[in-house]
Parts: structure tokens; sequence; C-alpha cells
């Protein structure tokens, strides 16, 4: 079919569905509008196909942004899975490394507090080893007093009359009894006189560095024997502290210095030989003067 035939189609039917009765004279005109009607429905079509297209070219850029949209948020989904892994990964170290901070801590805590134990067991050592010397030193110069007084005694000692010997770290001079007293008297016999001269030169000069005096207890012992019956004695108490007192007064009249020198009686009670038979009863009547302790003297070692 033609365009002329197809528009006086189109008009007929136009017509027809009015109901109107058309003239051949009005045919050109209805064939103008049904031409103008056709390029406006093709202008409308070319225009509807433009903006298809045009929303055919965005439905795909919108098609091209959501597919980037997903790519970033996929890789934000991925990045923030390897954030999330290594924040547990530093989550364990830090963990690690605070257990091993608490671990060394107690470790030093452990060390400074062993170091201090060490420490004060260094300073006890220390002063420990400061007393041993001076314990040492005023052990040797016992030992030096005790064998310049064996030195100075030996005569005596050859003969039986005196003993020097060392009694609990300290000097002792024992004198006998027997030769210095007659039986229940405080008088000094003339053979005892010439010992205790001995005895005042050696207690006038001992040895040892001046500016420490000496001191020397004299004390006098006395055996248990019971006195003669029908004789009035004076106690062994009474009697040893007598010639104690006698033997001291005659070393000070000597020349020894009476600061020097302390007297004790001691009467029975400290037997050189306990439950001595009646032959060594001789060995419990006695005077003993021991050189008092000083302030080294009295160092102990422990």
């Amino acid at each position: 079919m033609s365009s002329h035939g197809v528009a006086a189609a189109l008009v007929v039917v136009a017509l027809a569905s009015s109901g109107c009765i058309v003239l051949k004279r009005d045919l050109d005109e209805c064939q103008a509008g049904a031409l103008a009607a056709k390029a406006a429905a093709d202008a409308k079509q070319r225009d509807d196909a433009a903006q298809l297209l045009a929303l055919q070219g965005r439905l795909t850029a919108a098609e091209s942004a959501t597919q980037d949209r997903d790519t970033k948020l996929s890789e934000l989904s991925t990045s923030a899975h390897n954030l999330q892994a290594q924040l547990d990964e530093a989550t364990a170290i830090n963990q690690q490394l605070r257990g091993e901070l608490q671990r060394l801590g107690k470790d030093v805590d452990k060390v400074l507090a062993e170091r201090g134990t060490l420490a004060k067991a260094l300073d006890d050592a220390k002063t420990r080893l400061e007393e041993l010397r001076k314990a040492q030193a005023a052990a040797e110069a016992r030992a030096a007093l005790f064998r310049d007084f064996a030195q100075r005694f030996k005569p005596l000692t050859d003969a039986g009359q005196l003993v020097v010997e060392a009694r609990r770290g300290q000097l002792v001079m024992v004198v006998t009894g027997d030769l210095l007293f007659e039986p229940g008297k405080a008088e000094i016999r003339t053979a005892g006189k010439g010992v205790l001269m001995e005895v005042a030169r050696a207690l006038q000069t001992p040895p040892g560095p001046a500016a420490a005096p000496r001191r020397f207890l004299a004390t006098d012992h006395v055996d248990d024997e019971p006195p003669p019956k029908g004789h009035k004695a004076r106690s062994p108490w009474e009697l040893t502290a007598a010639r104690a007192a006698v033997v001291v007064e005659y070393l000070v009249s000597l020349g020894v210095p009476a600061g020097s020198l302390v007297a004790a009686g001691a009467g029975a009670s400290d037997p050189r030989v306990p439950g001595a038979k009646p032959d060594d009863r001789a060995k419990n009547r006695r005077l003993e003067i021991a050189l008092l302790p000083g302030v080294d003297d009295s160092l102990a070692v422990h």
C-alpha cells in the first residue's frame, strides 16, 4: 500500500470511528491532517527512542557504578578482614609481651631481692670478719701475755711454787696456799713474801700498750677439811677474804697500783680438785691472781 492509500485508510478509520460522513472536498484536508499526525507520531517515536537510548545509557552507567560500588565494598570487606587479622595478631603479640614483661619484672624483683639479701649478707660477713680480726688480735695479745708471764715466772714454776695457766681465755697465776699461809692464819709467811715480790714486779710492768691499764683479781681458796675438834677458827669465807686482803695490801706496798687489784675470798666453794683425797687437798688451798678482761679481751668468737 502506498502512503496515500495508508493515509486514506487512516482517514476512513478515523471518520468511521467518529461516525462522521466525510465529503470529497474535505478529503485533502483530512489527508493533510493525517500526514501531520503521522509526522508528529514519528517525531514522538524518535523522541521516545532518544529518551530510551538515554535511559539505556543511564542504566549502563548505573550498572557500572553499582559494579564499582560492589567492588569497593568487596575490597573494603577484604581490607577490614585484613585489618582485623592484623589487630588480632597485634593483640596476641601485646599479650605475649605483657606476659614476658611480667615474668621479667618478677625476675627483676627476685634479682633485686636476692641482691639486697646478698648485700646484707656481705655486710654481715664484713662485720663478722672485723669482729673475728679483733678477736684474733685479742687472742694473740693474750697468748703473748701468757708467754711473757710464763717466761718471767719460769724459776718459780720449775720450783713448783707457782703455776701460770690460761682459764676461759684469761691468764691466771696460781700460788700454793701452804707457801703463803699457815693453817687457819692470815699472815703471809716469809717464803710466800718472796713469791709475791716476783708477782709484784710482773704486775707493775705488764706487757701491752701503756694506754690499756690492766686489773687483777686476787682470790684466796681453802679446802673443805673441817678444823680440829676444840679449835676455834674463822669460817672459810672470812678466812679467805682476810687472806686476799692481806695479799693485795702487800702487793700495793711493793708498788703495784691499788686501782689495779681486787681482793676476793672464795672459801671452799671452788675446789681445784673436787672430792680430793687427803693427799690432794693441798691443791685446793691456793691463791689465784687472774687478769680481769678488758674491752678487747671481752670479744668472743661465736
